[in-house]
């Protein structure tokens, strides 16, 4: 089946809005200013170069030369082993996987844009109340918002690539990015902007440990929504002649740039009206909203707000979660976007029923396993295993399996004199770097 094309905006915004997700907002400021503010900063964008580029690229050229679904990609651009290899193109399953928590989290957001309208929490205390009520007793709200979220996504998905998600990305992206320009505006004229600078770039090279460099390694990697195949099937739309480096640097320059410009507005306001850095869902379901109270009616204005930019970049990402098993469906089975959309759809809206009660006083103890609930669980074997073993299979598969001098004739006039130091780091940084960070993440070291 013949794909319809992005225009070049279109693909960027696209790719970007699929690298542009809650771990920008969320996650990236925190470990920033908790492994030695402008030492991580600069060791993050060093890794992003080294590394979450090289795989950007690397992704990006298996879906330009392939132009199908990410399983047939592999498929077709393996010279021989070709039953094998075509295995590589599963990584899409990741995405639809994380689809099962992160629509749920998707629907807290939704129902935080609905209370902040009128209420917010006056304390961090009674915001923790507030949060844990919900996660813990309050599954009917969970499930009507999960299922929006569910019938958001799907909705796009079936509209697809021009009119849908390259429409979707076209809207929220650039409104995204005016909310929370905005917002930092008016951070910058608080007397607390210059502690949440301090705290997130001031170098601190005593933090500067070996798990700082892992946990850069490892944030450049999943920030950049690499290791999926959802840059790898959007790269499947790209028009003919398109310059992949260009794109790809685009699209790391909007999602970093994204995630400090948010991370600098956030603590200015914490450090300015709340009780100082959060991390991870407290920060934003819990720390947050207490400090916009501390605004009075500005607060609730502020929290709508915020809530929506968070929603917009929830569901740019979301929709390139899904999409390439919805692509991988249409092109090996023949399905109708419909019936391939809805099918994913109703594959992450039932398993993330179970992502909602697993966290339920009276049933979560029947969804834990070990350690670990049934929401957690989906976080970690996605995280850990399958977005990291995803990138090393597409920096072994751009670097071995291809013939050089296809990657050559593609990449050479595109990078001129960096492509050797990008084709080396591809080979032989790419891969063990990748495999630490696996490592890691389980736990093994």
């Amino acid at each position: 089946m013949k794909l319809a094309r992005f225009s070049r905006l279109g693909f960027i915004l696209a790719a970007a809005g699929s690298a542009v997700g809650l771990g920008n907002i969320w996650k990236f400021p925190y470990i920033a200013g908790e492994y030695g503010g402008g030492a991580f900063v600069l060791v993050y964008l060093i890794t992003v170069l080294l590394i979450g580029f090289s795989i950007m690229i690397a992704e990006m050229l298996i879906g330009y030369l392939g132009r199908r679904d990410t399983v047939s990609s592999f498929e077709e651009l393996a010279p021989q082993h070709k039953r094998y290899w075509k295995f590589g193109g599963f990584q899409a399953l990741a995405g639809l996987f994380i689809m099962i928590f992160y629509s749920v989290v998707i629907g807290w957001i939704f129902n935080y844009i609905v209370t902040s309208l009128t209420y917010l929490p006056s304390s961090v205390k009674e915001a923790e109340n507030v949060f844990s009520s919900m996660l813990h007793a309050d599954f009917f709200t969970q499930f009507f918002y999960h299922t929006l979220a569910f019938a958001w996504i799907t909705y796009v998905l079936n509209q697809g690539i021009k009119s849908g998600i390259e429409k979707l990305n076209m809207y929220l992206m650039p409104m995204l990015m005016l909310i929370l320009t905005g917002m930092f505006i008016y951070a910058l004229n608080l007397d607390a902007f210059s502690q949440a600078f301090a705290f997130m770039f001031y170098p601190d090279w005593s933090k500067l440990n070996s798990q700082a460099f892992v946990t850069a390694v490892g944030h450049a990697f999943f920030t950049l929504s690499l290791g999926m195949g959802a840059i790898m099937t959007y790269s499947a739309s790209m028009e003919k002649g398109s310059n992949l480096v260009k794109n790809a640097f685009w699209v790391v320059f909007l999602d970093t740039t994204i995630a400090i410009v948010a991370g600098l507005m956030l603590f200015t306001f914490l450090y300015q009206y709340g009780s100082g850095p959060a991390k991870g869902p407290g920060l934003v379901f819990i720390s947050l909203p207490a400090a916009f109270y501390e605004m009075g009616v500005l607060g609730n204005i502020f929290a709508v707000l915020f809530f929506i930019a968070l929603a917009f970049a929830g569901l740019t990402s979301s929709v390139s979660l899904v999409e390439p098993m919805v692509q991988y469906f249409i092109d090996r089975f023949g399905w109708s976007r419909l019936k391939a959309s809805v099918g994913m759809g109703l594959f992450f809206w039932f398993f993330g029923i179970f992502a909602i009660l697993s966290n339920i006083d009276g049933v979560k103890e029947y969804l834990t396993w070990g350690s670990r609930n049934f929401f957690d669980w989906m976080d970690f074997l996605t995280a850990a295993v399958m977005l990291p073993f995803g990138g090393l299979i597409m920096a072994i598969f751009v670097g071995f399996v291809i013939p050089e001098s296809e990657v050559h004739k593609v990449m050479k006039p595109q990078l001129k004199w960096a492509y050797k130091p990008w084709y080396f780091s591809l080979r032989y940084i790419t891969p063990v770097a990748m495999f630490i960070v696996m490592l890691s993440l389980m736990g093994i070291i």
